[in-house]
């Protein structure tokens, strides 16, 4: 039985077979989580899936991993703090609304 896509084609793609492991194995969990597919599958596994992206080039390794770190953590805590800030915006009307419940 032969493996579609064939790991020659798929290391043609990634520079090795433990990088090649990785990025799959990352794209699966991604798949199995709800991400949104890059094209139309012949396999019904999301391990196969993944490979088949990979073979067709619609997944690919970050050339910049650690800047790609460092804009995951950024979104990150942009988004944290856009949370808080909508908190306190909602405390502060919500402290507003009580003190003239108060008033009248």
């Amino acid at each position: 039985m032969m493996l579609k896509p064939s790991i020659d084609t798929l290391l043609d793609k990634v520079p090795s077979k433990y990088s090649l492991v990785i990025l799959e194995a990352k794209r699966a969990h991604e798949l199995e989580a709800g991400a949104a597919a890059t094209q139309e599958f012949k396999s019904v596994k999301s391990t196969l899936r993944a490979l088949e992206e990979i073979e067709s080039g619609n997944v690919v390794i970050h050339p910049d991993p650690a800047g790609k770190r460092e804009a995951v953590r950024r979104r990150a805590e942009e988004e944290r703090l856009r949370k808080e800030e909508e908190e306190r915006k909602i405390k502060a009307q919500i402290a507003r609304e009580k003190e003239e419940g108060e008033k009248i």
